[in-house]
């Protein structure tokens, strides 16, 4: 049984990764190659925001220090944020993003299906609904690879590209330390998402790197914030300026 102490760092783990990434993929609204990729990666980015909602306002629960979720994704500074590195990485172009995407999403729906059957009714009940979510955005992104991977030399040399950049970034999420298992241990999933990884790679004809370097990010407290503090500084501009704004 998790102390509320424990839950309330990982719940902040699960809620900074969706509010990360979400704000990472709302960066391409307006810029994407096509207006279907557009319009795809802005739900896709409300999706996760709306996830965001659900993890911090539980955490804020948790924490009863009369924050709620709004205080926590926008008036904490870049070192207590426990993301993972990954979603922090910039988008670069679009085959870079939706690798990351593709990873992250491997992974999340792996975690999401654990946590189903959760016995902290509010964590499962969050996970039910997150779920929905992201089996769609797994298997677009998945389709994405496999389409450019297979597609042209171009786009097949950039998505090789991205996976070797972002491959050691993988390692990460399968860290676990006493507060993963005090909640939900991330180890074990490993073996489906290598087999949910290993089949899309090979049907996008791209190469598997021999071995990912385990991170050490928000976990540990330890981690570059050179990504993530020029993101923060952006996306919390608003808040950090007009503290007591309403609309």
């Amino acid at each position: 049984m998790a102390t509320d102490a424990q839950l309330l760092e990982w719940l902040c783990r699960m809620g900074d990764n969706a509010l990360v990434l979400g704000h990472r993929m709302s960066e391409w609204c307006g810029h994407a190659p096509v207006l279907e990729e557009d319009i795809a990666l802005a739900n896709t980015a409300l999706d996760l925001i709306g996830q965001t909602q659900l993890w911090l306002g539980l955490a804020a629960e948790v924490e009863g220090a009369g924050r709620d979720a709004d205080a926590l994704a926008y008036r904490r500074d870049v070192m207590d944020f426990r993301n993972l590195l990954l979603v922090e990485q910039p988008n670069r172009d679009f085959g870079h993003t939706m690798m990351r995407q593709f990873l992250f999403d491997a992974w999340h729906i792996e975690m999401l299906r654990a946590l189903k059957g959760h016995e902290h009714e509010q964590i499962s009940a969050i996970a039910e609904k997150s779920l929905k979510e992201v089996t769609y955005h797994a298997e677009r992104s998945a389709d994405t690879v496999i389409a450019l991977g297979d597609g042209t030399e171009e786009s097949h040399t950039r998505m090789q590209a991205a996976l070797d950049r972002l491959w050691p970034y993988v390692g990460e999420m399968f860290l676990s330390d006493d507060v993963d298992r005090a909640v939900c241990d991330p180890a074990p999933l490993r073996e489906a998402f290598d087999a949910r990884i290993n089949a899309v790679l090979a049907e996008a004809t791209l190469t598997r790197p021999d071995s990912d370097f385990a991170h050490k990010g928000g976990k540990t407290g330890v981690r570059h914030t050179e990504h993530l503090g020029h993101m923060l500084a952006v996306m919390q501009f608003l808040p950090r300026a007009y503290p007591d704004a309403q609309w």
